[in-house]
């Protein structure tokens, strides 16, 4: 069992950026893809960003590019999302997951392992 912990997320205002980390154990987290996703109240969970498990490449949602980095350390078996130039519509709940295989990266129901999620709240 792999197991994820989030955390870092919080209320912001628009334009300001917040950090989240993704913290991992139980299995060797080299052997797994990373991806983020978010799901806001009476929303489908979406697809936000992903890195492979050589932290290259990485791929990410339209709605977030050129805003948000995803990296992860396979040293601190960590992953982080940067969240810069945040927007109200960025408002949801973050997940990170893991991954075995690359392709589906963008599909949750490719991903076999969850963590609890992290809040991330954009006022205006």
């Amino acid at each position: 069992q792999l197991r994820l912990v989030e955390s870092g997320g919080g209320v912001v205002q628009v334009g300001d950026s917040l950090r989240l980390s993704c913290a991992a154990s139980g299995r060797p987290f080299s052997n797994y893809y990373l991806g983020w996703f978010r799901q806001a109240p009476g929303k489908e969970r979406e697809f936000v960003a992903a890195v492979s498990r050589s932290a290259r490449p990485t791929d990410y949602a339209e709605s977030v590019k050129g805003r948000f980095t995803v990296s992860r350390d396979n040293v601190k078996n960590t992953a982080t999302l940067q969240m810069d130039n945040l927007k109200p519509e960025d408002t949801a709940t973050y997940y990170c997951a893991a991954a075995t295989y690359y392709s589906g990266i963008v599909d949750p129901k490719y991903y076999d392992f969850w963590g609890q999620g992290t809040q991330v709240t954009v006022s205006s």
